[in-house]
């Protein structure tokens, strides 16, 4: 499937996360990028989670979800996403899931279910991680994504506990 060519107001959500550098204030300078470029934004509460699919000895996550409204398409946004990630001084290592400053994941663009070789929405990994749900069913529990008839707190229930996720004191 390809990306839909009409570009209506719909609700798009990012993952946010960070496991170097001052975790807390990287999250909060992508937060301030996705304001500058979307305006008002729906935060969720901050998580401290174990790194999943990391290299062993991977720090801690500090991880958090952000919902906009916004008509730009979506490999738009992805490439928005990709470049304030590397502001914030990402590098993409050559092994998979190595520590970040800040990794900024497309999650939903409303409806759009697009399968391409640089973007798949909904995001395919978004219904097994804890660290995504968790954070989603802040912003809105009763969140249905396109691909499931499930609500995220639904999703969320459903997971076998097997990483941490915990409500970060701010």
């Amino acid at each position: 499937m390809s990306e839909a060519p009409e570009h209506k107001l719909r609700r798009v959500g990012f993952s946010l996360g960070s496991n170097m550098g001052n975790r807390l204030a990287l999250l909060e300078r992508a937060c301030d990028k996705l304001a500058e470029k979307f305006g008002a934004l729906r935060l969720s509460q901050v998580y401290e989670t174990d790194p999943v699919d990391c290299p062993e000895g991977s720090p801690s996550y500090l991880n958090a979800c952000v919902e906009v409204e916004t008509d730009m398409p979506a490999i738009e946004i992805l490439d928005f996403c990709l470049q304030t990630e590397n502001e914030l001084g990402r590098v993409r290592g050559d092994v998979y899931g190595t520590p970040r400053t800040c990794d900024i994941d497309l999650l939903y663009c409303g409806d759009e279910i697009i399968r391409s070789e640089r973007l798949t929405l909904p995001h395919p990994l978004l219904t097994e991680r804890a660290f995504v749900l968790q954070p989603l069913c802040d912003i809105d529990p009763m969140l249905k994504l396109p691909t499931t008839d499930k609500t995220v707190a639904q999703l969320l229930d459903e997971l076998p506990p097997e990483h941490s996720v915990v409500r970060f004191p701010l």
